[in-house]
């Protein structure tokens, strides 16, 4: 959802606030979200091999198949990243697909983060800790 759009919190004539996700909303998302993050790794190492290839091959020939390799791979992922920014979920590291979704944990602030290869959605963190101060989510009573 893009952040200037209404997600049904904000009173009329009040600035619309950001997705906020539960951990059910946002493992829901999941199984969308995996191919979405494995495009995302692969277009961006077609890109990082991409230019050094259309930069040896301009000079002679404008970049040729690596160039159209490299615009493809350019717009898949300029697509799949804007697609999750719009839905207000921080890519924070291509490489190994680590997310995290804004939400509210113990009453305040937090993201909700996940990885590639995790089961489900089941650590958060403060915003001024990042990944290195995960903390598993409590299960609710």
């Amino acid at each position: 959802m893009p952040e200037d759009q209404d997600d049904g919190s904000a009173e009329p004539g009040e600035p619309a606030q950001p997705k906020r996700y539960t951990p059910e909303e946002a493992n829901a998302l999941l199984p969308e979200l995996i191919p979405a993050l494995t495009r995302i790794r692969e277009a961006r190492q077609a890109v990082l091999a991409g230019g050094t290839l259309i930069r040896a091959a301009a000079p002679q020939n404008g970049g040729g198949e690596p160039g159209a390799a490299y615009w493809e791979a350019l717009a898949t992922l300029r697509r799949e990243v804007t697609a999750m920014n719009e839905r207000n979920i921080v890519l924070r590291d291509p490489e190994t697909g680590l997310l995290d979704f804004p939400a509210i944990v113990e009453g305040r602030d937090a993201f909700l983060c996940w990885r590639l290869g995790e089961d489900r959605v089941g650590f958060w963190h403060g915003p001024e800790t990042g990944f290195t101060g995960r903390r598993p989510l409590t299960p609710p009573e």
